[in-house]
């Protein structure tokens, strides 16, 4: 019989939990992503990352307006930036890719670095944009 197994993962290049979504923002607002115990994976599980190995958002192409991410007000999510407050801005179309293989990757603490801000940058139009996160738990 086949099983299933997931277990902890320290090493560099490796991670164990992976969420994925399409989600899509209306004009002018942002969403929280909260990284540790409110995303849910493929099967229906609450994810709590303990740290980031990858993060991928793409923005569709037929968006008019920009993704922003990043420059959540109180709980950052944001050891990439130099600061809390500090954003990558998404073109319509474009992708933003972080990558961290060693065993470290990206830390996030609850409550206080969890929160990852995804933002539409402007009025008028909704924004779509697909999210990855792979990493640890």
């Amino acid at each position: 019989a086949d099983s299933l197994a997931t277990t902890s993962v320290s090493l560099a290049n490796q991670a164990n939990e992976l969420f994925t979504d399409t989600r899509t923002l209306t004009a002018s607002t942002a969403e929280n992503l909260d990284l540790a115990g409110v995303l849910l994976d493929a099967f229906g599980a609450t994810l709590s990352f303990t740290r980031v190995k990858a993060l991928v958002i793409t923005a569709a192409a037929a968006n008019t307006n920009d993704v922003v991410v990043g420059g959540h007000a109180t709980a950052a999510f944001a050891p990439m930036f130099g600061a809390a407050t500090d954003t990558v801005v998404v073109k319509p179309g474009g992708t933003f890719v972080l990558v961290a293989p060693d065993a470290t990757g990206y830390p996030v603490v609850a409550t206080t670095a969890d929160m990852l801000t995804v933002t539409n940058s402007a009025g008028g139009t909704s924004v779509t944009y697909t999210i990855a996160i792979v990493g640890t738990v």
